[in-house]
């Protein structure tokens, strides 16, 4: 065993299948030894956690749009990736939209990470896109190091990454089997949405307009073409709580679907949102108390896989909040710093364990993007990513307070638990360095 330069310690250190007392001892950034609490090496650096922290493996968060280049003044690798790193996260995987270009060809993906190197203050990988006609352009980027591949079965607010259909689908999910490629999809159908709705600063109006049939289809689509081409396939920011039983089923028959769902569909409802209060809207929806339970049990019963923040972030114009037309507002909730209080507030009031939200907030996600021999975990071997935190201490979010560039999220003014205290990547405390981040090329 190497010895180690660094070993950080505490009473509770959340292990794959356990919270124990646990020292970590690191060397060159990498987990060396995962041993008893007292054990030390002479000479070697202490980082203690005292007894009413945690300790935790480094968050992943593999849906972030950082909008760069092209749309920079929406967020930034720089602003994204030190919200990240106050908020826990030590790996990102970036969305291939908004950014101009998109990270739909090979041209495109080299410019972004031209963009995002030396500028990362976190680990960030990068998502490439499948859009009408790039097909040629999938293995490439593949090959390049995306990590896999992202479509939009609706307009997706953006006219340069326009959304697909099945005959477009047809043709790009066999190349992607080829390659061994995930297709992560937001799957939303055109047909039950309508565009307009009266009054629009209405939240039922704009709720109406976006109904769970058109996440329900999606979804049937997609287990239907997963099943007929053997492609791995993942639904995003699963909102509709009645998709749950056809993914649990289609899973059961051995479709290779998998899903996410994201702190503000688990932690708000519809009920609560006022009219006219647009840092509410993304798309899909906030729904209904009890579709928010089903997706709980979703969680619960592994047919949801992880939580992810799906940060989505926009100038303060954008947002209409003057106006408080819902049907016009950019639809997107900046959230990527708070992630760990949200869950964790609704973690402990449900009675599910560290254990748990590890599993849904670090390990499953890493898993996703093929980051589980790296990330995601406190063991041997992995990158020595971590969050010390403390689970009982509250606090009030305050906008001004977070890092994303701009300061508008629904979060404002709610109560949550568990404050962030220091989060390393690979053994170096963050927030005291130049920025540290790897682009993570598959």
């Amino acid at each position: 065993m190497q010895v180690a330069d660094l070993i950080i310690r505490g009473p509770r250190v959340v292990l794959p299948d356990i919270v124990a007392p646990r020292s970590i001892h690191i060397h060159e950034g990498k987990i060396v030894a995962v041993a008893e609490y007292d054990r030390g090496v002479a000479g070697c650096e202490v980082i203690e956690a005292g007894e009413e922290s945690v300790i935790m493996p480094g968050l992943v968060d593999t849906h972030v749009h950082i909008n760069s280049p092209g749309r920079t003044e929406w967020e930034g690798f720089q602003t994204a990736t030190v919200a990240a790193a106050a908020g826990g996260v030590t790996t990102l995987v970036d969305m291939p939209l908004n950014s101009i270009p998109p990270t739909t060809t090979l041209s495109g993906f080299q410019t972004k990470l031209g963009t995002a190197r030396n500028n990362c203050f976190v680990d960030v990988g990068f998502w490439g896109g499948v859009v009408p006609g790039n097909t040629a352009e999938l293995a490439p980027m593949f090959e390049a190091g995306v990590v896999g591949f992202k479509c939009f079965l609706v307009p997706s607010g953006v006219d340069e990454f326009p959304h697909v259909t099945e005959e477009h689908l047809r043709e790009a999910m066999p190349e992607l089997t080829r390659l061994g490629a995930m297709l992560i999809v937001h799957a939303e159908l055109p047909g039950p949405i309508r565009t307009d709705g009266v009054p629009p600063d209405n939240y039922r109006t704009f709720l109406g307009s976006r109904p769970r049939a058109a996440e329900n289809e999606a979804v049937e689509l997609m287990i239907m073409l997963s099943r007929e081409f053997d492609t791995r396939v993942h639904i995003v920011h699963l909102s509709s709580a009645d998709a749950v039983p056809l993914l649990r089923r289609a899973r059961a028959e051995g479709v290779k679907i998998t899903a996410e769902t994201c702190p503000h569909y688990l932690h708000f409802t519809a009920e609560e949102i006022a009219d006219g209060a647009t840092e509410f809207k993304c798309c899909p929806p906030i729904r209904e108390r009890e579709n928010r339970e089903g997706l709980w049990s979703g969680l619960a019963d592994g047919t949801i896989d992880f939580v992810v923040s799906d940060h989505s972030p926009c100038p303060g114009e954008m947002k209409l909040r003057e106006s408080g037309d819902f049907m016009q507002a950019w639809g997107g909730i900046a959230s990527l710093q708070l992630r760990l209080p949200v869950v964790w507030t609704e973690v402990r009031r449900r009675g599910f364990s560290l254990l748990d939200m590890t599993r849904w907030l670090c390990a499953n996600p890493a898993r996703q993007v093929s980051l589980e021999s790296r990330k995601g975990t406190i063991a041997v071997g992995h990158d020595a990513d971590l969050v010390i935190w403390k689970p009982e201490e509250e606090f009030v979010v305050d906008a001004q307070s977070l890092h994303h560039r701009h300061k508008i999220t629904p979060y404002a003014g709610e109560t949550l638990s568990g404050v962030v205290q220091k989060t390393f990547l690979r053994g170096r405390k963050i927030y005291d360095s130049a920025p540290q981040g790897h682009m993570l090329l598959r």
